[in-house]
């Protein structure tokens, strides 16, 4: 289990498999770790027969194994530079990206930090503001994740924790990190695969889709059986293969 330590931070991530690098962010929200139990299939068995496969966990990500302090000024780009940060370590420069749920804003913020690295993307369940729903991200985080974390971590406070879920989650729109406007004028390929939860809702998922110039948009539902689950990979393949660099 090897980690990366960022300043105060200590990140444990994983690799496998060689090749173009295909970073992947599995869902869980604020616990995304490097599995990912309900997911709709293990991406880093699924690909590192093809990619240098990496993921990690976010820092205090509850069952995790990353931890840090929390930055209540930029909480996304602290994600984010943890990221970037971990791809510098291991000698990534550009590459592709897998993101699951928090994945999507998270991908959208990559691409704001560092222009021209990602070569390609796939949104999986993106995670989105649903305008029918105000407050859903902020409302579970102070309910789940905080109090989980808070018990562990006596260096923290609960202001501490309100004010950094806050900051995150407080006054969100769209896909939470990037305007309309960016991805409007993304030029990056992407590939999303819609969910429809609360987290996830297939309304921001297709105007995401529709306002990015060189979006796909696989079936849904894809995650309802075998067979999708299997069709959903094979467009997911096919799109990584026709982007990936010779």
């Amino acid at each position: 289990m090897p980690f990366y330590e960022r300043g105060k931070a200590r990140l444990r991530y994983e690799e496998a498999g060689s090749g173009f690098p295909l970073f992947i962010i599995y869902g869980g929200g604020l616990n995304s770790k490097v599995t990912y139990a309900n997911g709709p299939f293990d991406a880093m068995a699924e690909f590192k027969g093809e990619y240098r496969c990496i993921t990690m966990d976010l820092r205090n990500a509850n069952g995790g194994e990353s931890s840090g302090p929390l930055d209540t000024a930029e909480p996304w780009n602290m994600h984010t530079d943890d990221q970037l940060g971990l791809l510098d370590h291991l000698g990534v420069g550009r590459f592709l990206v897998m993101g699951f749920c928090i994945g999507n804003p998270l991908i959208w913020n990559l691409m704001q930090r560092a222009p021209g690295r990602i070569v390609a993307s796939v949104h999986a369940q993106p995670s989105g503001a649903d305008p029918n729903l105000p407050g859903h991200f902020l409302k579970t985080n102070l309910a789940g994740w905080g109090p989980q974390l808070l018990a562990r971590r006596p260096d923290l406070t609960k202001d501490v924790i309100e004010s950094f879920l806050t900051r995150m989650y407080g006054d969100v729109d769209f896909v939470l990190t990037a305007s309309r406007e960016f991805v409007r004028n993304c030029a990056t390929p992407l590939l999303v695969l819609p969910d429809n939860t609360p987290p996830h809702p297939y309304a921001t998922a297709m105007e995401m889709a529709r306002l990015a110039p060189h979006a796909q948009v696989s079936l849904y539902p894809w995650k309802d059986s075998t067979e999708n689950v299997a069709f959903a990979l094979r467009h997911i393949r096919t799109f990584l293969q026709a982007n990936r660099p010779g």
